[in-house]
Parts: C-alpha cells; structure tokens; sequence
C-alpha cells in the first residue's frame, strides 16, 4: 500500500510558518515575542529541530492561533491534543449552557443568539422572532446559518432597509474572521453570501452618518422600522475547543423610538 504525498500532513514548521506569516510578523519579532532564538525558530520552521510540545503551544499562542488549530498543530508535531472538545450537550459543559441561557434570558425583551464559529445558530431568546418572522423555513431549519438567514434573498435581507451597508459589514467580518482562522468553512460561507444578489450599493468602507457611531441595523418589522446595534460575548479564558469558538450576539436599540416599541411589545 502507497501514500500520496499529497494526502500526508504539512510538517509543524511549515503550518507555524504559515501561520506567522498570516499574522505578518517576521521571525525576529516572533522569537522576540516567544523567548526564543531567531536560529532556534528558522531550524523549526524549515524542519531542522522538531519542536517540543510546549514550544508548539508557546508559539501558538503568541500567534493568536484557535484552539482547534492548535490541537491541529500539536498532532502534525506528533503530539496528543491538549484541549478537549466536548459536545454541548455533555455534562462537562453544564455550567457553560447554563450562564449561555441566563444571558439570553437576561437580554429580553431585545434580541440574542448564540452561534459557534462557522455562525450555526445554537440557541436563541424569544426576542429574536423580530427577524425570523417572514423567513423561509428552509432557512430556520437546524442546522440554520445567522449569516446565511440574514443575507439570503428568502431571509431577512428583503426587510433590511440600509442592506447594502449592513452586508458590507457582515462580509467584511466575515472575511477578517475567515482570512484570520484559514477556515476553510468560513471561507466556503463567505464565498456562498457574496454571490447573493443585491440591489443597494455597498459603501467601500464604513463612514459614519450624522449622530452615528456604529454601524446600525435598520430593520422593516411589519408596519415599522426598527434600530438596533449589535455587540459580541466570548468566553474569556476557555480551554475547549466547543467553549472558544462561542459568540453571543446581542443587539440592542439605536433610537429611543426602537426601544420603547420593544418594552412594549
């Protein structure tokens, strides 16, 4: 039995180099960053000292690399991987849900969803009827895509009044997150919204309107338009990969008139 060279894994040099090479930093600055010898990184790099489990892990995290990438590495140095992966549903991860929910539960009567990394919907307050509310279900159904139920022409994106700027913040977004993580599904996705049509033009960049100062929400809820700006949660110290690669989205009301609707709802 043979192996194609193609479908053996990149050596860890190579992935630490790409990765620092991602996070345009040269090898001084990174060896000055980890404490480690310009010499001593360029012989991990090429292949020429295989590194440590800790130095892998040491340089991962100077490098701003997500947990999953790291487990990835430690394997491609012939190491076990160090952070678990517990599904949501496990026991391990109670106190986890349990604070997720509380969150959700404390941000009514405005709207919050949970999402993981590729943006698959994970659970959500009652709030967020607002903007399912006319969706096609082909789009509610599990696993259902924040991005993809928000820019795709049978979702929100026909009651989104300043489309044109909102999908221009939200692919941006997602393509800092994609080009920053070299997730191939987020790229796939990013590829996928970008070939849904749109009639509103795109600004180039974001520039602020009079009084704003975030990019704003503008939603058609029935009969009136909605404000909302939105602000993002993580975990702050996880050590699994499933607790990392958590996002709460919360919006919240831009004008007062949004904010008094939704009290009073």
């Amino acid at each position: 039995m043979t192996t194609n060279v193609l479908d053996r894994p990149a050596p860890v040099g190579s992935l630490l180099r790409e990765w620092r090479q991602r996070r345009r930093l040269s090898q001084l600055e990174l060896s000055l960053s980890a404490d480690v010898s310009t010499r001593h990184l360029s012989y991990v790099e090429t292949g020429r000292s295989r590194p440590t489990s800790q130095m892998i892990l040491k340089l991962a995290e100077r490098l701003e690399v997500p947990l999953r990438e790291r487990n990835a590495l430690l394997l491609a140095g012939g190491y076990a991987p160090a952070y678990p992966e517990h599904d949501l549903n496990s026991p391990d991860l109670g106190s986890v849900c349990s604070a997720l929910r509380q969150v959700l539960a404390g941000h009514r009567p405005y709207p919050a969803v949970v999402v993981d990394r590729t943006w698959t919907l994970i659970d959500a307050n009652p709030a967020i009827e607002i903007f399912t509310d006319g969706v096609a279900a082909h789009l509610l159904e599990p696993p259902a895509n924040a991005l993809r139920l928000t820019l795709h022409p049978d979702g929100m994106a026909p009651r989104i009044a300043n489309l044109g700027q909102w999908r221009a913040h939200l692919l941006g977004r997602l393509r800092h997150q994609a080009e920053a993580t070299a997730d191939v599904a987020l790229a796939e996705l990013y590829r996928e919204l970008a070939d849904y049509p749109c009639a509103d033009p795109e600004p180039e960049i974001d520039m602020a309107g009079p009084g704003s100062v975030v990019v704003p929400l503008r939603y058609r809820y029935r009969d009136v338009e909605l404000s909302f700006f939105s602000t993002t949660a993580v975990f702050g110290t996880p050590l699994d990969v499933t607790v990392a690669e958590l996002a709460i989205e919360s919006f919240y009301p831009a004008d007062d008139p949004t904010a008094t609707y939704l009290r009073n709802r």
